[in-house]
């Protein structure tokens, strides 16, 4: 249900590609998030990407990619150096994001199995330089700098300060809040043909070059173990992290939704300075397309919802902790995986996931 053309143009590519198939799963699965305002273009999921392959003459690649949800968009501009194998590479980064801040502004809804909209949006402009060094054995790792500017605004467009119920949603109580971002990633990764290992740690330290620009440091990581149990395989996985110094509630760790625990909307467990989320699911063929799966996941955010400034999650009754366990099918074909789970939560509400990805060309 969807439509992909790639265009050439000298040494430039463009590739289109307008997809209706996300749409009709919202349609069945997602509630609204906000009132819509009638144009069938709101409705449209679509993606556009430019190449070029030689920018400036010295084997500079531009990639510029706009992707539009049915809620949200994203434009980035990244224009990579050629650098030697043994050097770490350089791509000068500009992206603006715009999505709808659901997983701690979220309204719970529904024993906690749906999130509604709070009438609260990001609009996220960034402009640095990722360094990514060359890959050593399983090892990888990435280095950023970057400025942020961040920018609440309600379902109009309009910049606020403040949310529905009168708390402030940046961290200086003005309409925005501005930062630099020096980020290290690093990761693991680990294969062979009965299991894998995953890690990846992120560690962020907000600088203050002026005084009115926060100040914190955020670390997360995730850990993931897949192997085989006879034809069947187990994955489990593990994701935590922490913050400390200046704080946005937009920065808190939300748990719940599709990929935290399932069986809750997104956001409706909990939405901390710190979190731990812990998934473990089995899946087991049932014939050479579909897949059957199992899974139990639970989270907490130990209490530390009390210090995410104005408390949304007290505010909104969020429980700080949960559990899911459900089962689901999944999908395969050549035009991509799709899944669907069945979930019930700690309050006994049940909810489905649908879920679509790796669309083929």
């Amino acid at each position: 249900m969807g439509a992909q053309k790639s265009i050439h143009a000298g040494k430039a590519k463009i590739d289109v590609n307008v997809d209706l198939t996300h749409k009709l799963c919202a349609s069945l699965m997602v509630p609204p998030l906000r009132s819509g305002n009638g144009s069938p273009l709101s409705l449209i999921i679509g993606s556009l990407c430019i190449k070029h392959p030689n920018l400036f003459g010295g084997s500079e690649k531009l990639d510029v990619s706009w992707d539009k949800g049915l809620y949200d968009s994203n434009i980035l501009v990244a224009c990579r150096r050629p650098r030697p194998e043994w050097l770490a590479q350089q791509s000068f980064i500009i992206q603006h994001s715009l999505s709808p801040e659901i997983g701690v502004h979220g309204i719970p809804v529904d024993n906690f199995s749906r999130s509604c909209s709070g009438g609260v949006n990001l609009s996220k402009l960034s402009v640095g330089m990722d360094l990514s060094e060359p890959a050593s054995s399983k090892w990888s790792s990435t280095t950023s700098i970057k400025f942020e500017h961040v920018r609440p605004v309600n379902d109009d467009g309009h910049s606020i300060s403040r949310d529905g119920d009168g708390f402030p949603v940046t961290c200086s109580g003005r309409l925005h809040d501005s930062m630099v971002v020096l980020k290290q990633e690093s990761r693991f990764a680990k294969a062979d043909d009965s299991s894998f290992l995953q890690f990846s740690l992120q560690i962020e330290q907000g600088i203050p070059f002026l005084s009115k620009w926060l100040l914190f440091n955020r670390f997360k990581f995730v850990a993931s173990k897949g192997i085989k149990v006879g034809p069947a395989f187990l994955l489990t996985k593990m994701m935590g992290g922490s913050i400390v110094g200046d704080m946005a509630p937009y920065q808190a760790f939300a748990i719940g939704g599709l990929a935290s625990v399932r069986g809750y909307g997104e956001g409706a467990v909990g939405s901390g300075r710190s979190c731990l989320v812990a998934n473990s699911e089995l899946t087991f063929p049932l014939n050479k397309m579909m897949e059957g799966a199992v899974f139990l996941d639970c989270g907490t955010d130990f209490g530390s919802s009390l210090h995410v400034p104005g408390n949304p999650a007290l505010r909104q009754g969020k429980p700080g902790s949960g559990f899911g366990l459900g089962y689901g099918l999944r999908f395969k074909s050549q035009f991509g995986h799709f899944q669907i789970d069945y979930a019930i939560n700690a309050f006994q509400q049940r909810t489905v996931y649908f879920g679509l990805s790796n669309l083929a060309s």
